[in-house]
């Protein structure tokens, strides 16, 4: 770590937390130089759902590399993006009766955000933009004009302007209908707040504290959306991709959002990829309008196809099923026996943590777990939940036994 610490900037913060060198990993496991494998309850803040170097994803990649397939494409036509447009259009967006257009934008999450959000505004001749308390859309200015957090905010050095900040599902209260309250600020012509491009939200707000929307929640969301003629944009590129049980975090409450931005784990292995799913009435930039370098990352093309093949794959479904009872009632179990400690179980799926009532609690279990060799985060406002965010095909008795450590440490305060 002495070469991190002389080198690097100091704006690295994963590896402060986690002092060690990484060399390999597999599955749900990273290994040290030493050789000693750490639970990976983090997962690569999501950009590995599938596992470290799974054996389907990494195979197809190799054999893709060794008959010099193309790698850097910019947004020209090749076999691997064909092939991928293909199976995501069989694979996740026909069988859920979706029809979206498909922007690869640059490789990462707030790229998604960046393009959706400029999008929205060509589309509607409007330039403000609404999203949520504890809200989490990128460090990329426009992206961050949209987050809450004050410390990624204060980092900008500029003004964020042309967003407005409305109250999350029971940011107030469970009583607080924040629905009907930005309804009447928007149909208000003297509350100040003009109507906007469009609202953007996280189903589950991952740094923001796992906070989870609910049906009728994002439901009325929508129909205020359609009310007032802007567009609704879900972030799902940390809850996406399965981490909540479904491919996508909304797909069973009914709602058909105009544009979804997806990151993380739609590359399959963690290769940096991103792309704007648009309903085709918006699909109106003009060639090139909105580019990047790396939007042709053909290995990511490679990976992210490999990996939808899981999604006609019974025994992963099954294994995501299974796991996601192992947390629930695990996760319920640890409340049960610390009730002084922890305040509730929070998140959804495979996308859970818990909440501790002084966020200083929260670290010193997060010190305490990776003393004992698991990988595991904070999220919320003040670091006051711990996280849980391991990979889909985490065998069941692995999660079981991390759990467990988990409650030996809450335990040990």
């Amino acid at each position: 770590m002495s070469a991190v610490e002389r080198i690097e900037s100091n704006v690295r913060s994963y590896s402060r937390g986690f002092p060690t060198v990484f060399s390999t990993a597999k599955g749900a496991l990273l290994y040290d130089e030493a050789g000693n494998a750490y639970v990976d309850l983090l997962a690569g803040a999501g950009s590995v759902n599938y596992g470290h170097n799974d054996a389907r994803i990494k195979d197809a990649v190799v054999e893709y590399l060794l008959n010099d397939g193309v790698v850097q494409g910019l947004d020209l036509a090749t076999t691997a993006k064909v092939a991928f447009l293909r199976d995501f259009a069989r694979i996740v967006l026909g069988p859920r009766g979706m029809d979206y257009r498909i922007q690869f934008t640059g490789p990462t999450g707030t790229n998604a955000v960046e393009a959706a959000l400029k999008l929205a505004r060509k589309a509607t001749g409007r330039t403000v933009v609404a999203s949520f308390t504890n809200g989490f859309h990128g460090v990329s200015l426009g992206a961050l004009a949209a987050t809450g957090n004050d410390f990624k905010r204060s980092a900008a050095g500029v003004s964020l302007n042309d967003v407005v900040r409305l109250p999350f599902d029971c940011y107030i209260d469970g009583n607080f209908d924040s629905i009907a309250y930005a309804r009447q600020l928007f149909g208000d012509p003297s509350s100040g707040y003009a109507k906007p491009a469009a609202f953007i939200v996280e189903t589950v707000q991952g740094e923001g504290g796992l906070n989870v929307a609910s049906e009728a929640w994002l439901r009325g969301l929508q129909a205020l959306a359609t009310e007032l003629g802007a567009l609704l944009i879900i972030d799902d590129i940390q809850a996406g991709c399965g981490r909540t049980g479904t491919f996508f975090s909304f797909e069973r409450f009914g709602i058909q959002p105009d544009v979804i931005c997806l990151s993380k784990s739609i590359g399959g292995n963690g290769l940096p990829m991103a792309i704007v799913l648009i309903a085709p009435k918006y699909d109106i930039w003009a060639p090139g309008e909105h580019n990047g370098t790396f939007r042709g990352n053909n290995l990511a093309f490679v990976a992210a196809r490999a990996a939808l093949s899981y999604w006609e794959d019974a025994h992963f479904l099954g294994q995501l099923d299974d796991n996601i009872q192992v947390m629930d009632l695990g996760l319920e179990a640890v409340l049960k026996k610390h009730p002084k400690l922890l305040v509730r179980k929070k998140g959804r799926g495979l996308f859970q943590g818990i909440e501790f009532a002084r966020p200083e609690d929260a670290l010193r279990v997060r010190a305490a777990m990776f003393d004992r060799a698991v990988v595991m985060e904070m999220s919320g406002p003040r670091g006051e939940v711990l996280k849980l965010m391991p990979p889909l095909t985490i065998p069941a008795t692995l999660l079981e036994r991390t759990i467990k450590l988990i409650d030996e440490c809450i335990a040990s305060l």
